[in-house]
């Protein structure tokens, strides 16, 4: 489904961890053929491909649960002029599938080393970072990290960033047997049921979240999304792992990340994209703002939009990330 779906350059390579362990990802690139300076590199025992284009390339980052594949209502909007780049995050999708430290620090830094090997692998000197919901969490720690890799950070109902309220999940709006039942949950991996259904989880998915076939249903006439989400976790826990380790109850960071978005280099722009029905909450691109007082911090509310807002108003979103990335070059 990966292939099929995800465009017309897919390379798998291995990466090795500072630990020695031997790692992969699996990455997506596109570019269209009239650009100049697209060439193929491949070195001994890997396979590379390195584009040399002339525009600031888009590295998207996907969510928890999510692959490289759900970027399809995008990446070809978004490859008209510049080069798109998405990548399976470690422990997700078809990327390796490490064991995962059980200390949130570590568990979060594994990811982060894991990028900056990506980007070291294609040559990357520098990029618009982009992430969705665990994705954006994972590129402003990134991007704290590796400053001098980012000219534009685009957060898209970033999760992770405020910290857990003390009324806990009634601030949502959720009541209490929801919470109580997410309680539970969270002490397991989050994805367990899904590989517990066996054949049936596509289904399963399908029921739970009806708006993921909604929102390709213009692509896809079957199950081909519900097929690929499920196959994307129905594999050995991992990344689930790192992010239960992450989470407090699934939906707060246990190290929020405004604590630490006043480390983000001063002369970084940073837009934050929220969808206007999400659970997100958008005043936290205020907060943002108010911690940066002398950057640009921009928000963005696509009107009508959910969490998934790149799939449920694609047109929408693929115009406001081409806008921010017009600034850039």
């Amino acid at each position: 489904v990966c292939r099929m779906i995800c465009g017309p350059v897919l390379s798998h390579y291995r990466l090795r961890t500072e630990s020695g362990q031997s790692q992969s990802l699996i990455q997506v690139s596109k570019q269209r053929q009239n650009h100049v300076g697209y060439k193929s590199v491949i070195p001994p025992g890997r396979a590379i491909i390195f584009y040399a284009a002339f525009r600031t390339p888009l590295v998207m980052v996907h969510g928890f649960g999510g692959g490289v594949g759900l970027w399809i209502k995008n990446l070809d909007p978004l490859c008209q002029s510049r080069p798109v780049f998405a990548f399976d995050l470690l422990g997700f999708g078809r990327s390796s599938r490490p064991r995962f430290l059980l200390d949130p620090v570590q568990a979060e830094q594994q990811s982060v080393i894991s990028i900056e090997h990506w980007r070291q692998a294609l040559g990357l000197e520098k990029m618009i970072l982009l992430g969705h919901s665990l994705g954006g969490y994972l590129a402003t720690s990134y991007t704290i990290q590796y400053p001098e890799r980012v000219c534009h950070l685009i957060l898209v109902d970033p999760w992770g960033f405020s910290p857990a309220p003390p009324e806990g999940m009634a601030k949502l709006g959720f009541p209490r047997w929801v919470e109580a039942l997410i309680a539970v949950a969270s002490l397991f991996n989050p994805l367990a049921v899904i590989r517990a259904t066996g054949p049936w989880g596509p289904k399963l998915i399908c029921r739970v979240r009806p708006d993921f076939k909604k929102n390709f249903e213009e692509l896809f006439n079957d199950d081909t999304i519900m097929e690929y989400i499920y196959h994307c976790n129905a594999q050995t826990p991992s990344g689930e792992v790192g992010f239960r380790t992450m989470s407090r109850s699934l939906l707060w960071a246990k190290r929020p990340m405004l604590d630490r978005v006043h480390l983000l280099p001063p002369g970084l722009p940073v837009t934050l994209v929220y969808g206007g029905q999400s659970w997100m909450d958008s005043a936290t691109g205020e907060r943002v703002a108010h911690l940066r007082p002398n950057s640009y911090t921009h928000t963005v509310v696509v009107e009508g939009a959910p969490h998934h807002v790149y799939a449920d108003k694609s047109e929408a979103f693929n115009s406001v990330v081409q806008s921010v990335c017009d600034t850039v070059d």
